[in-house]
C-alpha cells in the first residue's frame, strides 16, 4: 500500500468524524500506524520511507502533498471505497486514529521525540533525507 492512499483514508475518516487533522498530525498517525504494524509482526503498513525531520517522523511523499495547508486542518473527503478494502488491518488503523485524534499536535511530536526512540536515534539537526529504518521503528518505536 502507498502511504498517500492510507493518508487519504485517514483524512477522510477524520473529516467525516468532525475532527479534521493537520499535516503534522497526519504525519504522526502514519508513523504510529507503521510502528503498530511492525511491532505486531504484520509487515509494513506502507512502503514509503519515513524520515527524521525537526518535528518528528515524516513521510515526504505525503508531506509535500499537503504542505500547502500549513497548520490548518485538512478537510477533504476522498472516495476511499477501494482503499478501505486494501488496508491490511483496518481495525488497527482505526484504533491508532481514535487513540490519537484528540491529542494536541505538539503532544504527538513529544511522543515521537522520546529519548531512544527511532526518531531520536536517527535525527540530525536540520538535515533531511535521514531515513528511519523499519527495523529501528519496530525495535524502538
Amino acid at each position: 500500500m502507498k502511504a498517500l492512499d492510507l493518508a487519504h483514508y485517514i483524512i477522510t475518516k477524520c473529516t467525516r468524524d468532525g475532527i479534521p487533522i493537520s499535516n503534522l498530525q497526519l504525519q504522526k498517525f502514519l508513523y504510529f500506524i507503521q510502528k503498530e504494524f511492525l511491532q505486531k509482526n504484520m509487515g509494513v503498513a506502507f512502503n514509503d520511507r519515513i524520515e527524521a525531520w525537526q518535528f518528528g517522523p515524516v513521510v515526504p511523499t505525503v508531506y509535500y502533498e499537503y504542505c500547502n495547508f500549513g497548520v490548518m486542518p485538512i478537510s477533504i473527503v476522498y472516495d476511499t471505497t477501494k482503499i478501505e478494502n486494501d488496508i491490511p488491518n483496518k481495525s488497527l488503523v482505526d484504533k491508532v486514529i481514535s487513540d490519537n485524534v484528540q491529542k494536541n499536535p505538539w503532544e504527538l511530536v513529544r511522543i515521537t521525540h522520546a529519548t531512544n526512540s527511532a526518531w531520536d536515534k536517527v535525527y540530525q539537526d536540520n538535515k533531511f533525507n535521514n531515513t528511519i529504518p523499519v527495523e529501528l521503528i519496530k525495535s524502538n518505536g
